[in-house]
This record gives C-alpha cells, structure tokens and sequence, in this order.
C-alpha cells in the first residue's frame, strides 16, 4: 500500500533532532481486505450444483465467455445467475481474476451496480470486489467508471453491498491515482458513516479505505468535515472493539492538519490518548504519544490540557520501557509539557517582581 509516511515535521529533543515520528508498522494494523465474507448467494439444488462445478472447471475459459455474455441479457435473473458464477469464480479460484476481466466482464458488472434491483446490484458489487483482488485488475476497474457507482451502493445498498462496496473502495484507494476521484465521488462521508454504524467488518474496511484516502490532504479536510472524529475517538476509547490501533492510525493520519487537531480535542480526544499511553499495547502507546506530539507542536494549549490529564508520569514510564521509536517521542513530548511548566513559573516569578 502507498502510505503517508510524513506525518509529523521534525522535533528537536535535548539537542537533537527526531525527525521520524511516523508509526510505519501499520500492517499489522490493517490487513487487505479479502474475498467477500457474504457467504453463498441462495440457490436452488441444481443451481448449486452449476455453481460447484464452476468453482471447480478446470478449464473455465468457455464458460466464463457465456456467463460475460449473459450479464447482458434481458433476463434480470439470467443476469443474476451469470454475476453469481462469475463472483464464485473470482472468489475461490484467483487465477479466474484476471480471466474474466479479459472476457470483458467488467464493464456490465459495473452496469449491474446501477441496477434498481437491490439484490442484482449486491451481486455486481461483490463480483467486481473479487476482481479487484487481481491487482492488475484495478486500474481497469477504475478507469472503467467503477469508483461513481460503488460510491452509490456504499449509499443505497444492502448491508452487505455497502460492506463489499467499501471493501472493493479500499481496494481502488491503494492506487495512488485514485485517491483523488473517489475522495471527490462522496465516498468519505458515507466510509465515515459506515465507521460509525457498520458492524465489525465495515468498520475495519472502511477505516483501512479512510487511511488510504487521507494520505491525500484534500481528503483528510473532507474526513474531518464529515465528522470523522466523533467515531475515531469512541473507537479508540473501546478496548474491546478490536479497532483501537486502526483508529488511531487513521487519527495520525488526519493530525498533520490543523482541522484534526481541533477535531480530535473538540470530540475530546486528549483523555482518551492519554489513557492509551498508560494501559495500552506498546504499538498502541506509540501511536498515541505521537498523536498527542503533534497535537502539541506550536500550541501550548494543548500542551497544558495534555499535562491536566495526567500524561507524565506515564509518558515517563514509556520513556523507560517502550520502544526506541516510542522512547524518543515520549521524551521529546515530555520536554514540550516540561517546557510548558517552566514557562508557566517563570511567568509567575515575572507577576511577583513586578
């Protein structure tokens, strides 16, 4: 995946300069979406069994040319059946990925998206989510008018339309020159929604198609006028939601502009960081003391709101025991609030004297 890796400007920390301040172990925080998790589209006995042995042909090339040729049919059910197969097809056997999009198979599926039948426009989604996972099949995709039409699924469809749809969004998003369009489609209000409502699967796909996007500035302004923040915080504050990490990689995303910072204290954030610096994971501290860092920077505001909330005597602990990474911006925040107090004594000597 293309990430942001800049997140932060440099830090000078007892006279030397920090100028990684960057988390880049977010792999392990996101994972690539995979196949749909939708399970098997009901089917009738004999249609489970064309369905079987289409998973299972060997040589599938003569049939995925009928199942293209059927996804134009007049027949909606007919169309149904031929985007069902070439779904199954993309999903258990991925060296068919890059055979059917050959067959000419994308550009109808992308049709049936637009397609007022509910369940018609599930399967498109889903079909053209299991292509996507061709890697060479994404730019065609796109540069086929895919990124409009997921963007209304991800609006209008079924639950899980919306989920594969994001799904399928997270896949275009990991070219660099899609980032753009699909930030300009409406995309990351309704990825924003889905965070916040979906169950676990949407939040995980559209949280990895939200990092994604807002490695591009204009995207990470549209992420927080969206009213990001909100679910971020609170998912960052669960513990038990299994998103802590990938909210906070998205957050150090978003807090290289100055909308975010204001964002994320407004929804207030800073407790919740904070109490990840003392209890979390030592991946999640390290994200969090350098999400709180750049929050800081320039602003002792901030400064002072993360000193009420306890931070140092845990920012100090981490400065001992985390990671070299997580020690060195532990220090470098710890002398930005220490900083904070001698100015804050100095000022009072100043009131005294005079």
């Amino acid at each position: 995946m293309d990430m942001e890796k800049k997140n932060s400007a440099n830090f000078t920390y007892m006279g030397r300069s920090i100028s990684d301040l960057s988390v880049n172990d977010d792999s392990l925080a996101f994972s690539d979406c995979n196949s749909d998790k939708s399970g098997e589209f009901p089917a009738s006995a004999s249609q489970s069994r064309r369905l079987l042995l289409s998973c299972a042909a060997d040589n599938s090339d003569d049939l995925i040319r009928q199942l293209v040729s059927d996804l134009e049919s007049c027949s909606i059910d007919e169309q149904k059946q031929a985007a069902m197969e070439i779904r199954l097809l993309a999903k258990n056997k991925p060296e068919n990925r890059l055979k059917i999009a050959k067959a000419g198979a994308i550009k109808p599926l992308i049709s049936l998206i637009s397609s007022s039948d509910s369940q018609l426009q599930e399967y498109g989604v889903t079909a053209i989510l299991n292509l996507s996972l061709c890697d060479e099949n994404k730019g065609l995709i796109a540069s086929s008018g895919a990124i409009k039409p997921l963007v209304r699924a991800l609006k209008t469809g079924t639950s899980t339309a919306k989920e594969n749809a994001a799904c399928a969004l997270l896949r275009l998003s990991q070219m660099e020159e899609n980032k753009v369009a699909i930030g300009r489609s409406g995309a990351i209000p309704l990825l924003v929604c889905l965070l916040e409502t979906g169950g676990f699967r949407g939040k995980k796909d559209s949280a990895t198609a939200l990092y994604l996007l807002c490695s591009v500035k204009e995207n990470k302004i549209r992420a927080v006028q969206a009213g990001i923040m909100k679910p971020l915080v609170e998912l960052m504050a669960d513990f038990g939601s299994n998103m802590v990490d990938k909210s906070a990689f998205v957050l150090s995303m978003l807090v290289t502009v100055p909308e975010a910072k204001t964002a994320v204290v407004e929804e207030a954030g800073i407790p919740v960081l904070v109490e990840i610096v003392e209890v979390g994971s030592q991946r999640q501290k390290e994200i969090a003391v350098s999400i709180l860092l750049q929050i800081c920077e320039d602003n002792m505001v901030y400064c002072s709101m993360v000193a009420r909330e306890g931070a140092i005597p845990p920012l100090v602990a981490l400065s001992q025991s985390g990671t070299n990474r997580a020690k060195q911006k532990a220090e470098a925040l710890i002398e930005l609030l220490r900083q904070l107090r001698s100015g804050n004594a100095a000022a009072k000597t100043s009131d005294v004297s005079v």
